[in-house]
Parts: structure tokens; sequence; C-alpha cells
């Protein structure tokens, strides 16, 4: 409806009228659309292809891909035997993992990407000093059954494991959720350092001087340690067989 102003039309407010169920139409239902993306990612088809299996236009995936994209973007992270609980931001972790006792298990994969182009700034950014590669690194929260809880944006390959942690705000969420334990690998010692009783990494080993039992011991902890963090190596590899 035009909008009035002391019973006249103001100027330039005019709505356009358009009758129920008219304007364009999608070749793909919601659920054909959701079904191409997941393949897309999945098995990285080109968009030719998937118009083919749809008998759509390439255009039509194009778009149905950019839209889909988007909304599992911005999805939360379901907890399967928790109905109702969605997770979205590492806050809501540390809430959810304080409030249910859960021991948290954190760590970053790198995957190739291509080489970016000579004009974009900060292109070394993306040249990993492990992978000696043009990467892409990502951090993933795990529970300690290998259910992801969150994962961050993906960020230049150069960019170090803690340093990727503490721009996502870490330091503040082990702050204020102090009964809060994460298992982390031997690339976060910074944060360990910063968080000793929080910031689970693997002992340190043993002085050559140190007794027997001490060096026992050490091993001992060196083994456990791995065997408990491996929950988060197995969220790390579902997310690898995504694009």
């Amino acid at each position: 409806m035009p909008a009035h102003t002391n019973g006249s039309i103001t100027p330039g407010t005019r709505q356009r009228r358009r009758a129920a169920g008219a304007g364009a139409r999608h070749r793909l239902v919601f659920l054909d659309r959701l079904v191409a993306t997941l393949i897309h990612l999945r098995h990285d088809l080109p968009h030719t292809v998937l118009g083919l299996l749809f008998d759509v236009d390439r255009s039509t995936i194009t778009r149905a891909v950019g839209q889909l994209r988007t909304l599992l973007t911005e999805h939360e992270c379901a907890v399967p035997d928790r109905p109702g609980v969605h997770l979205r931001t590492l806050e809501d972790v540390f809430a959810y993992a304080q409030a249910e006792g859960v021991e948290l298990r954190l760590d970053a994969t790198e995957v190739q990407v291509g080489r970016p182009r000579a004009s974009r700034g900060g292109r070394r950014a993306f040249i990993s000093g492990k992978k000696k590669q043009n990467t892409m690194k990502a951090t993933v929260v795990a529970d300690h059954r290998g259910r992801t809880l969150w994962f961050d944006a993906m960020r230049p390959g150069r960019m170090h494991d803690a340093t990727a942690a503490r721009t996502e705000g870490i330091d503040s969420c082990f702050r204020h959720f102090p009964d809060v334990e994460m298992l982390l690998d031997d690339g976060y010692l910074g944060l360990r350092r910063d968080h000793p009783y929080q910031a689970l990494t693997p002992p340190r080993k043993a002085n050559n001087s140190a007794l027997p039992e001490f060096h026992e011991r050490w091993r001992r902890h060196r083994h456990e340690h791995p065997s408990a963090r491996i929950t988060v190596e197995n969220a790390l590899d579902d997310h690898k067989r995504w694009k």
C-alpha cells in the first residue's frame, strides 16, 4: 500500500503491487537445490555437469549453489543428543561445555588451494610454513565423541594455529569459563602458558637427570594425551571430505 502523509501520497514511496504467487519461479525445488549443492561440495562436480543431471541450465545451478552455500555457512552446529541446542560461536561452545562438563578438543587443518593472483594483496600469507604450499587453514572444536561443535572461518595458511584461535577470542573464553578444559597439541604451547589449568598440551619431556619413574610417567602421559585427543582428528577428516 502507498504511504500517506496527511492524506497525500509521499513522492517516491509507492510500492510495487504483485499478486500472490507472481514473479520468477525456481526450476529446482528447495530439496533439489540442497542436494545439488551438497554434491558440488562433496565431489566438486562442475555446475555444467550438475545442470545435466538435474535437467536445468548451468546458471540455475550456479544460483542455487550460491544461495545454499550462504545458508549452510550461517547454520549453527547442532548437538545430536540435545535437541534444541545449537552452537554458533566459540562462546556458545564454552558455555555448553561448562554446563555439561564436556572436555573439548581443538585442532587446525590446512587445505591446499590454488595460487592467488599476482595482483592480490597479502599473497605470501597463503604460503604455509609447514606444507610449503598455498593453503587455507580452519580450526575445529570437537567433543570426546568426535562431533564437531564449532569451526571458524578459513584463514591464510601462513597464520599460526594459536594465532588463529586467539583471533576467534579463545583467551576471553578461557577467562569467562574457568571450568572448561581443552585438549591441544604442541602447536598451542602459548595457550598452555597463559591458561595452564585449562589449555592442556602433551607433557614436556623429563630432564635426562630425572629419576626413572619420572621418565616412565612422561611416556605414559605422552601416550594417553594423543589417545584422548584423537577424536578431533576424526572430526577434521570429516571436514576434509568436503570442498
